[in-house]
């Protein structure tokens, strides 16, 4: 049977999935050998490292995804919150600007942005991310957990009750389909 690359990233996929990520990373780099150019085998490959723990391989092959296909905003995402699990916060912050700087309406990077703001004490600005990303998506529970932090943090009593609410509403009923 031919070796090809989209069997090979098939392959890794369910190998990942089954948390055999060492050969699952084997696939990847094979399926690269064929294709070194597809950036979605890169993608897979970061996506793989970042899940068996290896965030420094994981940046790697994620900015090679990004360099090879600038617009793809899970691209973008995933290599913002590697970065911060890197704790390299600049990058972070870099990266969330960069993708919000493409598409203003992306929540899940106002959100990043915003837990980068809280972690550096910016309490005021983390506020404003994680509002524009409630705002977006007002069903998108972790950036509300976040809003209601840093409105606590700033003693913002009305916004940490409003918070409260809504997470209550959306654990009660689920996000709308």
């Amino acid at each position: 049977m031919l070796e090809t690359a989209e069997r090979l990233n098939n392959q890794a996929i369910a190998l990942a999935a089954s948390g055999d990520y060492k050969e699952a990373i084997a696939c990847f780099m094979r399926a690269i050998t064929i294709e070194n150019e597809n950036y979605l085998l890169w993608f897979n490959l970061g996506i793989t490292c970042r899940d068996a723990g290896n965030l420094k391989e994981a940046k790697s092959a994620l900015k090679r995804a990004h360099t090879m296909n600038i617009s793809d905003e899970e691209v973008t995402e995933t290599l913002a919150l590697v970065c911060y699990s890197l704790d390299q916060t600049d990058e972070t912050l870099s990266y969330c600007s960069e993708g919000l700087g493409r598409n203003p309406e992306n929540p899940h990077l106002w959100n990043t942005a915003g837990v980068v703001y809280f972690y550096r004490g910016q309490y005021k600005e983390a506020c404003e991310a994680f509002e524009q990303a409630a705002t977006l998506n007002p069903y998108y529970y972790d950036a509300l957990f976040n809003l209601h932090d840093a409105y606590k943090e700033l003693g913002n009593k009305n916004g940490v009750e409003e918070c409260r609410l809504r997470m209550k509403e959306i654990e009660k009923h689920g996000e709308p389909q």
